[in-house]
């Protein structure tokens, strides 16, 4: 019984091994298939390549032809193909038909640039007006001698903008019909240097007198305008030395913005050389007085304060009429020598 079963399971053993060398050499036959027809496949592939290439380089000028689309067509068909290659072979003839594409199609563009620049002015116009319905035969049968603007309806415009509308996907931006107008600003002269011509002798001996005759006459009306008002301080002080003296109605010409100023300049010279003083009187306003005698010692024993004065034309209106000032003071030279 031993022996019977050990020749069962040899048989058994036997028969396994022989199923499985079938389906092993099935399969190796089925690859061989598979492998045959990958490779017609691929070669169909390349032929069909091939052939899309020829046929752009033969029919050379229909690609390149403005009305035609065959060039359209081979790229729509190379990426029908091109879907269908898996191998690096396929792939380089497709490379190599992309180049030819591209180069036919850069020089379409180019001639279509080169077209758009000899654009027919005149043509473009008249397709234009004959789609907005112009009709010249009516102008002529009515006027006899046709004018420029010819026969138009009324609705021509909005024809024309309904068909341009459908152009554009947003509002035209606005924009001048000749371009923009950029005025560039003119180039700068070039600057011319005049020689300039040496002082003589006498010029440069009369110059500085000039000078010094102006500095001493200037310094010469200070001085007497300043003399002028200190005589006018003296004549209000000797009529009452006790009352004292407004400095706001002193300096103040109702009649003259600039006369006051020139007061109040002159002035402070008084003040400066030690002559008349400032003071502020029970009611916080400043006063001015003429320096006693004895002043000096004190004011030794003082310390001198001083400050600047600003004076507007409206500070000027407000004092005027605050401290109720209709005469001046101060009469100007003219009527003070009259």
């Amino acid at each position: 019984m031993k022996r019977a079963r050990s020749s069962s399971d040899h048989d058994t053993s036997d028969g396994e091994r022989r199923g499985l060398d079938q389906d092993a050499g099935t399969r190796e036959s089925q690859q061989d298939l598979n492998d045959e027809d990958d490779s017609s496949h691929r070669k169909e592939i390349r032929s069909r390549y091939r052939d899309l290439i020829s046929s752009v380089q033969q029919n050379r000028e229909d690609m390149l032809n403005q009305h035609g689309n065959k060039l359209t067509e081979v790229l729509y068909e190379a990426n029908t193909l091109f879907k269908e290659v898996h191998q690096a072979r396929e792939a380089a003839l497709d490379s190599q038909l992309l180049v030819v594409a591209s180069d036919l199609g850069k020089e379409k563009a180019s001639q279509l640039f080169s077209e758009g620049l000899s654009f027919d002015t005149s043509a473009f116009v008249q397709h234009t007006l004959s789609f907005m319905g112009l009709n010249w035969l009516e102008e002529e049968e009515e006027g006899g001698a046709a004018t420029t603007n010819g026969f138009l309806p009324q609705d021509a415009w909005h024809k024309l903008a309904s068909r341009a509308e459908c152009c554009f996907k947003s509002t035209p931006s606005f924009h001048f019909m000749y371009g923009l107008f950029y005025a560039e600003p003119p180039p700068p002269k070039p600057r011319v240097e005049r020689q300039r011509k040496a002082p003589t002798k006498e010029v440069q001996r009369i110059m500085p007198t000039q000078l010094k005759k102006m500095e001493a006459s200037h310094q010469e009306a200070t001085e007497k305008e300043v003399e002028r008002i200190m005589g006018c301080l003296e004549h209000y002080h000797t009529q009452d030395p006790t009352a004292p003296i407004s400095y706001y109605e002193f300096v103040i010409n109702p009649d003259s913005f600039s006369r006051t100023v020139e007061n109040i300049f002159h002035t402070s010279f008084l003040i400066r050389d030690g002559v008349a003083r400032m003071y502020l009187d029970d009611d916080k306003l400043p006063c001015i007085g003429l320096v006693e005698d004895d002043a000096p010692q004190q004011e030794e024993a003082s310390v001198r304060k001083q400050c600047v004065v600003s004076l507007s034309q409206k500070t000027w209106r407000e004092l005027k009429d605050a401290f109720d000032i209709t005469k001046s003071m101060i009469p100007p030279p003219n009527t003070q020598n009259e």
